[in-house]
C-alpha cells in the first residue's frame, strides 16, 4: 500500500467465547477499509485489570498497515467493537471485544478521543507481552519492550493457538 502508516492494535475479550471473539476481530481488522493486517501475536490469557469479579481475558496484538488517519481508524475500531456487541457498562468491566490503538507510526497523538502511544500500555503485561512477540524491535520511551515487561512479572499465559496471520 502506498502512503501507509503502521498501527499496532491491542485486542481483548472475556465474554461470549473470548478466543473466538479475538480471532474474528483479527480477521475483521484485515478487512477494514484502506487497511490490511500484516501480523498478529499469539493469543494470551490474563487476569482482569480492575474488578476481579469477571472472567480472565484473552488478548492479542495486531500490526495493521493503513491509509486511514488515526481518527478514521479509531472510528473503524469502535464500529468493529459495536458489531461484537460491546457495551460500556463499567470501567474495566467485562466485554465481548476491546480494541485499543497502541501505536500509530512513531506519532504522539493527544486528542480528546485518542491518545497514542496508549497511555497505560507500559503498565500492562497483556499488551507488552504480545507486542514484544510481534515486534521485539519496538522501543517505548527509548527502552526495549522487554525492559518494561520484566518488572510486571509473569502475569500472562501464552495459549497454544496458531497465529491467525503468519
Amino acid at each position: 500500500m502506498l502512503n501507509t502508516s503502521l498501527a499496532y492494535i491491542g485486542l481483548g475479550s472475556n465474554l461470549e467465547d473470548p478466543v473466538q471473539q479475538v480471532e474474528q476481530a483479527l480477521y475483521a481488522l484485515d478487512r477494514l477499509p484502506l487497511s490490511r493486517c500484516v501480523g498478529t501475536s499469539s493469543l494470551y490469557r490474563s487476569q482482569p485489570v480492575g474488578p476481579q469479579d469477571q472472567p480472565d481475558f484473552i488478548n492479542a496484538v495486531a500490526a495493521l498497515e493503513t491509509r486511514l488517519s488515526p481518527l478514521a481508524l479509531l472510528d473503524q475500531l469502535q464500529a468493529l467493537e459495536q458489531r461484537h456487541r460491546r457495551r460500556r457498562e463499567r470501567r474495566w468491566g467485562p466485554r465481548t471485544l476491546d480494541l485499543d490503538m497502541l501505536l500509530f507510526n512513531h506519532t504522539d497523538i493527544d486528542h480528546p478521543r485518542l491518545r497514542v502511544p496508549h497511555p497505560l500500555m507500559h503498565t500492562r503485561a497483556f499488551v507488552l507481552g504480545p507486542l514484544n512477540e510481534l515486534a521485539p524491535h519496538l522501543r517505548l520511551n527509548g527502552e526495549r519492550l522487554e525492559q518494561w515487561l520484566a518488572p510486571l512479572g509473569n502475569t500472562i499465559t501464552r495459549l497454544d493457538s496458531k497465529r491467525v496471520f503468519e
